[in-house]
């Protein structure tokens, strides 16, 4: 079974999410996401986010059909230890010149 691994903050779901996800999902069996607590997204992006609680971030992601199963994750090394149970990591255009953890940990 080939598991693709996508994560983010996924705070306002818009259609580029969904044509991702639907891509990710395209390249597997079973499609994790990961996304980021409430804490953390506060750390990094400041105390007026996320919008949407990890609840209902959650929920939205669960709802959609190509979505296997979501993971919550508050720092590097939980990240690090859901990617290295998948097989592909798929990751937006914005990162391509930025730096992505856990990459070296995944096949492809």
């Amino acid at each position: 079974m080939k598991r693709v691994f996508v994560n983010g903050t996924f705070d306002v779901l818009h259609l580029g999410h969904l044509a991702m996800l639907n891509f990710a999902k395209s390249l597997g069996d079973h499609l994790t996401v990961a996304i980021d607590s409430d804490d953390r997204i506060k750390r990094l992006k400041g105390s007026t986010r996320p919008i949407n609680s990890f609840v209902e971030r959650k929920t939205m992601l669960e709802n959609i059909k190509a979505v296997d199963e979501v993971k919550i994750f508050d720092t590097d090394q939980e990240l690090i230890d859901i990617i290295k149970t998948c097989d592909i990591m798929i990751k937006g255009s914005d990162y391509e010149i930025l730096p992505i953890i856990g990459k070296e940990y995944i096949k492809v």
